[in-house]
């Protein structure tokens, strides 16, 4: 089956256009004339009455129109009227949708209250004639869009329900430096995981065994830790570990307290006694914002602590608690348990909403903050 791509839902918001008109005639000319669009380009090459003549929904014909007088009013008529001659949605026929696939690029990005109620349904309606026009020609219709993902981050960093609570993985703390900080700002409770936490633990006097260590943060982990005293901030570590004797899939494991990690094993997952342990404190939690796997979620082995996070986040949704997830392998990690569509949102952001969550200005949003 053939497909076909268009451009996005044009604009109605001119009062004209959005008055229903059934004719394509005399009523219709009558329309664009008390508009004031009718003279607008010379008779002779008037675009919005090459639409009525053929045949093209008459809010169509006002929207070119309106393209053009735009154009004429800053002194570049003719070159507008050479644009608006290609070829836009109303001027595709049945000819060209029967049977057809059309992916359609709508600006559905809705504003929403508290409780998720859209509040303003302008630009869904305004993509409505659009999407009517590829049906009723045959077209079988995709629609794409999506919802402003900063609402989610921006407001559950700045204005959280709580108590709020922040699950914080990863293989080094010199990469979640500032969003540790920012969230010890913030946070009612974080929890700490994947290799990060081996930094702690030595900061700490722990043995670590082979565990992966930044030795030049052992002072940042110690500020750290008293920071969160400091703020009233409950900083949990887990308390045992899945251990290994080799960094393998195969590897032979084994699950021992935290403090008593043997001579030449590594921590590869947290321990079952965490798992409980995050759980019954994530329970207590109104918002939670997840980022990076409690182990070596490539290994299944040593993937249980971080699918044991996903399920508990999708299951405290359901109770109402606001559940964000962003990074590559907490995604892979909803995705692989199966609860992605359970979950509050998904920020695929990246190392942009690391950013926004360490309090960064991002010069993206900046500039649309100016404008």
């Amino acid at each position: 089956m053939a497909s076909a791509l268009v451009p996005a839902s044009f604009s109605l918001a001119h009062p004209a256009a959005r008055r229903p008109v059934n004719s394509t005639g005399p009523a219709a000319m009558l329309m664009l004339r008390r508009a004031g669009l009718a003279t607008v380009c010379p008779p002779e090459r008037s675009l919005g009455s090459d639409c009525l003549r053929a045949g093209a929904d008459p809010r169509l014909a006002i929207h070119v129109a309106l393209r053009c007088r735009s154009a004429s009013s800053t002194g570049r008529g003719t070159r507008a009227a050479a644009t608006m001659t290609k070829k836009s949605v109303g001027d595709l026929t049945a000819a060209d949708l029967e049977g057809k696939r059309v992916l359609v690029r709508a600006d559905l990005n809705v504003p929403l209250d508290d409780s998720q109620n859209i509040t303003d349904d302008t630009r869904v309606r305004a993509a409505i004639p659009t999407i009517k026009h590829l049906i009723s020609n045959g077209a079988r219709v995709i629609l794409t869009s999506h919802l402003q993902e900063l609402d989610y981050l921006v407001g559950a960093v700045s204005n959280p329900k709580r108590p709020f609570a922040a699950v914080i993985g990863g293989s080094k703390v010199s990469s979640k430096i500032g969003v540790i900080e920012s969230l010890l700002e913030k946070c009612d409770i974080l929890l700490l995981g994947g290799g990060m936490i081996f930094t702690f633990y030595k900061a700490q006097g722990h043995s670590i065994g082979s565990s992966l260590v930044e030795d030049d943060k052992l002072e940042l982990a110690t500020s750290l830790l008293r920071k969160a005293k400091e703020k009233g901030v409950s900083l949990m570590l887990p308390f045992d570990l899945v251990v290994a004797d080799k960094f393998a899939p195969d590897a032979s494991s084994q699950v021992v307290p935290a403090s008593a990690i043997p001579d030449a094993w590594m921590g590869l997952d947290i321990g079952p006694d965490s798992i409980s342990a995050f759980s019954s404190a994530l329970e207590t939690t109104q918002t939670v914002i997840w980022n990076g796997p409690m182990g070596v979620f490539e290994f299944d082995k040593f993937a249980v602590g971080t699918k044991a996070i996903a399920k508990k986040l999708a299951e405290l949704s359901g109770k109402g608690v606001t559940t964000i997830v962003g990074g590559g392998d907490s995604i892979a990690a909803v995705e692989k348990v199966g609860v992605a569509d359970s979950l509050s949102h998904i920020s695929t952001g990246g190392g942009a909403s690391l950013e926004l969550l360490e309090g960064k200005e991002l010069p993206g949003v900046a500039a649309l903050d100016e404008a």
